[in-house]
C-alpha cells in the first residue's frame, strides 16, 4: 500500500473515532406523550428521568407511569440509532458496509 493510501486510511480512522466520540457524548431526550422524559447519552447511559407529577392522579397510575417510561426510553434509543446511522453511514459505505 502506498503512503497516500495509508494517510487516507489514517485520516478516515481518525474521523470515524471522532464521530463515535461525538455520538457517545450527545444527549438524546426520549419523550412519552408529554408525561415523562428520559435523557440518555449516545452511549446508552441514562442521565435523567423526569415525570410530570400533574399527569398522574394517584398511585393507581403506576402502571401508566411504567408504560410511559418504557416508551420514553425506547424513543431515546430510536433517536440514538437514527443518529448513529446518519453519522456512521458514510463510513460504512466507504468500508463496504462493515460498520
Amino acid at each position: 500500500m502506498n503512503a497516500a493510501m495509508m494517510n487516507k486510511i489514517r485520516k478516515m480512522q481518525k474521523e470515524l473515532q471522532d464521530a463515535q466520540q461525538r455520538l457517545q457524548e450527545t444527549v438524546f431526550v426520549g419523550k412519552a406523550g408529554g408525561v415523562c422524559e428520559v435523557e440518555m447519552k449516545g452511549s446508552h447511559e441514562v442521565l435523567k428521568v423526569t415525570i410530570d407529577k400533574d399527569a398522574f392522579e394517584s398511585k393507581d397510575d403506576i402502571e401508566m407511569i411504567e408504560d410511559a417510561l418504557v416508551s420514553a426510553y425506547n424513543d431515546a434509543i430510536k433517536q440514538i440509532e437514527e443518529a448513529t446511522a446518519k453519522m456512521m453511514g458514510p463510513y460504512a459505505s466507504m468500508l463496504g458496509g462493515v460498520l
